[in-house]
């Protein structure tokens, strides 16, 4: 296995060179996986739209309260272990390395989705508590394979657009699951959503049909499928990849700082502030769908900018301007205009934007993970990498939801989340840079 020193040698891509038009499989793999993507964002943002009627019906089933406070503490908890089924997701990466990226994508959209789909049919919160942590394995593995496919099989020329592109997948989804709620969930209820969260099995039969795997990855199938199914996970431990596993994984958990602060508490805060004004009810409730729309609006033109920008001051750099704007508009959002009183509300959403923009942050690795590492343990390295520091965001809920109690706000809790960025730009200059190198064979 070739040491990563040995990337430098590779030649850097001509920016004359003419791209390449792309293949049908090229075509039809993208869509795919963005498909996948887009539909896992959709997913996962579903069970916070519904989690107060949810768990209104379930808690008493369960012979649980459905007070505020109880809502509060059972949500925060399958918040968590969805979380901690997203961490488990890094087990699909050795899977992806020995028997293929497709095959492995088809699965993984399969297995979030028929969980989903049976979560409109429990009759109690730990049913459903079950589910959802099982629904997180699927989730956090279709990040990995879509977005390992996209880096083999796109041509050297287009790689770093592509990965910018698939990464708004995830941000077009939570504004399809803020339709759905609208059009479907505020008409026929919280398990109708669930059922339109089991859509992407349909994807399958398209998928299968029409999408071969990487030549990248072909070419090395008879080596990989001669491994036992935990080398390549093994091998990212090893002297030569170790220490860029561990700082990428210590990057992604700053990373989930800003995903809660940035997204998850978004529609409370903007809930809290509109109350406070006097904008109570149905009012409140549109003003918070019209915040994350904003929120994912600005992520999305960060992913469409993130290409150009990594090559222009790096992925190492590129990453630094995202954490830059999620530390300062974090502390600022909500530890200052928050608490603005009634004249926070237009400033917290310009504040959003920022944020939104921050948020993009995530498109990097789908660029840089694949980048760092060989085809043979390239979907374990990008799976562990963006799956294992769930478990660290799982105890950062707690964290925060701790913090809302002791302080009586979530203002200042959120706030304190931007710490953890202003640690991850110090860890970011002992990162691997990457720019102007081929993808490694």
């Amino acid at each position: 296995m070739p040491h990563p020193a040995a990337n430098h040698a590779t030649q850097s891509v001509s920016a004359l060179s003419p791209s390449p038009a792309l293949t049908r499989n090229q075509i039809r793999g993208f869509w795919a996986s963005w498909g996948g993507w887009t539909l896992d964002g959709m997913d996962s943002f579903v069970y916070a739209l519904v989690l107060v009627p949810s768990l209104r019906e379930l808690l008493p089933r369960t012979g649980i309260p459905a007070t505020k406070g109880n809502v509060g503490l059972y949500g925060g908890l399958l918040f968590a272990l969805f979380l901690i089924g997203w961490g488990l997701a890094f087990l699909w990466g050795p899977i992806g390395d020995k028997f293929g990226r497709v095959r492995t994508l088809m699965l993984t959209i399969l297995w979030y989705s028929a969980f989903t789909f049976l979560s409109a049919f429990v009759t109690g919160v730990w049913q459903l508590a079950i589910l959802r942590l099982l629904a997180g394995v699927g989730i956090g593995g279709e990040w990995a394979m879509g977005g390992t496919f996209v880096a083999e099989e796109w041509p050297e020329s287009r790689r770093r657009v592509g990965a910018g592109l698939m990464h708004t997948g995830y941000y077009v989804g939570i504004f399809l699951a803020a339709l759905a709620n609208y059009a479907i969930g505020s008409r026929f209820g919280w398990r109708a959503m669930f059922i339109v969260g089991g859509l992407p099995a349909l994807l399958l039969a398209w998928v299968r049909h029409g999408v071969t795997e990487p030549a990248a990855w072909t070419k090395k199938e008879n080596v990989v499928r001669a491994w036992a199914v935990w080398r390549p996970l093994a091998t990212l431990f090893s002297p030569v990849w170790r220490r860029r596993t561990i700082i990428n994984s210590l990057l992604m958990l700053a990373s989930i700082c800003g995903l809660w602060a940035g997204t998850v508490y978004v529609p409370a805060a903007i809930t809290s502030i509109a109350e406070a004004g006097g904008r109570a009810g149905p009012q409140a409730a549109q003003l918070a769908s019209w915040g994350i729309m904003l929120v994912s609006f600005a992520t999305i033109l960060g992913c469409l900018a993130m290409p150009w920008l990594a090559e222009r001051v790096g992925r190492r750099g590129a990453l630094a301007v995202f954490f830059t704007l999620m530390m300062v508009f974090i502390a600022l959002t909500f530890g200052k205009v928050f608490y603005l009183g009634a004249a926070a509300l237009p400033w917290f959403f310009v504040c959003l934007f920022f944020l939104g923009l921050g948020g993009a942050n995530f498109a990097v690795y789908t660029l840089w993970l694949p980048e760092q590492y060989p085809t043979e343990c390239r979907a374990s390295a990008f799976a562990f990498s963006t799956s294992f520091a769930r478990f660290g965001g799982a105890g950062i809920t707690f964290l925060v939801g701790a913090g809302v109690r002791h302080f009586g706000s979530l203002g200042t809790p959120v706030a304190m989340t931007s710490v953890a960025f202003a640690l991850g730009l110090l860890l970011i200059p002992f990162a691997a840079e990457t720019r102007g190198e081929h993808l490694p064979a």
